[in-house]
């Protein structure tokens, strides 16, 4: 017989060995019932008690007669004064599964069991041993026979954590790759910070070099134009840290939730792993529904705008101001003396003679970053 063939027969033979109550194989003794079908005798007699819980016990067993419904056909079972140590054993049942486990245990190393597996917390001698795929929530047997589960539909826990474990290990993996490109746009962030710092620094050394001729009468003009450069490289800067900020702490989040993750994948404990799985994966889910950051919008870092075009003029001194990129100044040619001393130092273009200058313009005031400026990482 082919090895699948005996694989398929012995997972229908599984099948038939299942308990209705615990959802694991029977537990020996196997009583059968008069509708003939088995149970567990613990199974048996935890059902049997929940249905008849005014009846006298003594150890922990009920010692006089009752009744119950079989869990399977809902027939009902009358036991006389011996209780469920009255029912007849199946001996049949029992040595098929004493034959299952043997050739189970030496097919495949028999599953190590852990002492530490949790309780029900409705019923407090119950191990949670089945999923209720109605509720998303581990429970116990009689939750599902007598509890607030008996209309659930449940499933076993190794299916439902094999299902959940692997949802998780992708979230895990989709988590990484947005980290690795979150942490290369910080990297373009921490470059776009440099070149502002750079264009900042030049275009105040410009300044600086130019009012160096003129010193005596302009030393506190030069103060508040280099102000100006530094008022906008620092709401640049601002603007780009904070931004930086965002992604680190986003980052920052992202991975406490991998670390998380890979912290509850390396949870032995099938109950433990799937009652921790389920908040773990609507977090995952939120975290990939969120709007994308904004990124900043190339040419964001130059500052050329602050081109200066000083005159060596005594009237115009106290207009001094920068000027636009987009202005251009004529230059005229009145005579070498009055061009030598008239020239003009600029860093974008000849000068004109004081009489030809036309009214200096302050430059515009730098606008609040706003969608205008920015992109969302979506457009990119």
């Amino acid at each position: 017989m082919g090895q699948q063939a005996r694989s398929s027969i012995h997972i229908c033979l599984e099948k038939q060995l299942i308990c209705p109550i615990c959802l694991e194989i029977f537990t020996k003794p196997v009583v059968i019932l008069p509708c003939q079908h088995n149970l567990c005798r613990k199974c048996a007699n935890d059902i049997f008690q929940a249905s008849n819980p005014y009846l006298p016990t003594r150890g922990g067993t009920v010692s006089s007669g009752g009744r119950f419904r079989c869990p399977s056909c809902r027939h009902e079972v009358v036991l006389d004064r011996h209780g469920v140590y009255g029912l007849q054993r199946n001996l049949l049942v029992e040595n098929i599964i004493d034959m299952y486990k043997q050739e189970s245990t030496s097919s495949k190393p028999a599953p190590q069991r852990t002492d530490d597996q949790p309780m029900c917390e409705v019923h407090e001698d119950e191990k949670i041993n089945i999923y209720c795929v109605t509720c998303a929530k581990p429970t116990c047997s009689l939750c599902k026979v007598f509890g607030e589960h008996k209309d659930c539909e449940v499933a076993p826990l190794k299916s439902v954590y094999q299902t959940q474990k692997t949802e998780l290990s992708d979230g895990i993996a989709m988590m990484v790759g947005n980290n690795d490109r979150i942490q290369g746009i910080i990297s373009q962030l921490e470059e776009t910070c440099r070149a502002i710092e750079e264009n900042g620094r030049r275009q105040k050394s410009q300044v600086c070099e130019k009012f160096d001729h003129l010193y005596a009468v302009l030393e506190d003009r030069k103060m508040e134009m280099g102000l100006k450069v530094t008022a906008e490289q620092e709401e640049k800067l601002n603007y780009i840290r904070g931004l930086k900020r965002k992604y680190e702490d986003h980052l920052e989040t992202m991975t406490k939730m991998v670390e998380s993750g890979i912290q509850t994948m390396e949870e032995p404990e099938m109950a433990l792993f799937l009652q921790t799985a389920k908040p773990l994966l609507q977090k995952i889910g939120e975290a990939s529904k969120e709007a994308p950051l904004e990124k900043v919008e190339r040419g964001y870092e130059n500052m050329d705008h602050y081109t200066v075009n000083f005159r060596k003029e005594s009237r115009a001194l106290r207009t001094i101001d920068f000027i636009r990129d987009e202005e251009e100044e004529e230059e005229e040619d009145d005579g070498a003396g009055a061009e030598e001393e008239g020239r003009t130092e600029t860093v974008a273009s000849g000068g004109a003679n004081i009489e030809d200058l036309p009214p200096l313009i302050a430059p515009t005031p730098l606008p609040q970053p706003n969608p205008n400026t920015v992109k969302n990482t979506s457009s990119s």
